[in-house]
């Protein structure tokens, strides 16, 4: 396994849709079991392929216990039903200095395939549910920047120019 690197915002492949996964091979084991120590390493509790540099539809996550690690690694997941609102303050490994607080869903059911190719589906609440809705969004090319009220995202844009953000 190796450690990867994060590409962080303004990276072109942030802001890009992913391509769905049509087979599942060593190559994409790999990958998954690559971010997962990355992941781990950095340490985040979520990371998504375009983090990385690949615009594939696999996320990796672990928003468990840290002493209970449950990693989870789901390939072209989906949220297929949602319910609630909750907002929590978030980070990214791919915005770092950065924190802010992002409105989500309070619980989601996803559909994804595992790395042996099982179709499974997970219903997920509360912190567990919010990692995932940050995770897929990467997905999407949406950074949780792209959620915040417009003042506090041009607080952080000149910070970014600035170079004025704590990247620790």
């Amino acid at each position: 396994m190796s450690i990867l690197n994060i590409d962080v915002y303004p990276a072109p492949v942030l802001k890009r849709k992913t391509e769905k996964i049509l087979n599942i091979d060593d190559g994409i084991r790999r990958l998954a079991e690559d971010m997962l120590e990355t992941m781990y390493k950095a340490p985040g509790v979520g990371l998504a392929a375009p983090q990385v540099g690949q615009a594939l539809s696999l996320v990796v996550a672990d928003p468990g216990e840290k002493d209970k690690p449950t990693p989870l690694i789901l390939i072209n997941p989906e949220i297929t039903a949602y319910e609630g609102r909750t907002g929590i303050t978030e980070g990214c490994l791919s915005v770092p200095g950065y924190t802010a607080e992002v409105v989500r869903h309070q619980k989601i059911i996803v559909r994804a395939y595992t790395l042996d190719e099982k179709e499974i589906e997970l219903t997920l609440e509360d912190f567990p549910a919010i990692v995932l809705q940050h995770e897929l969004d990467h997905l999407q090319g949406i950074l949780f920047i792209d959620r915040i009220s417009r003042l506090k995202r041009s607080i952080y844009d000149r910070k970014f120019r600035k170079g004025t953000l704590d990247q620790s």
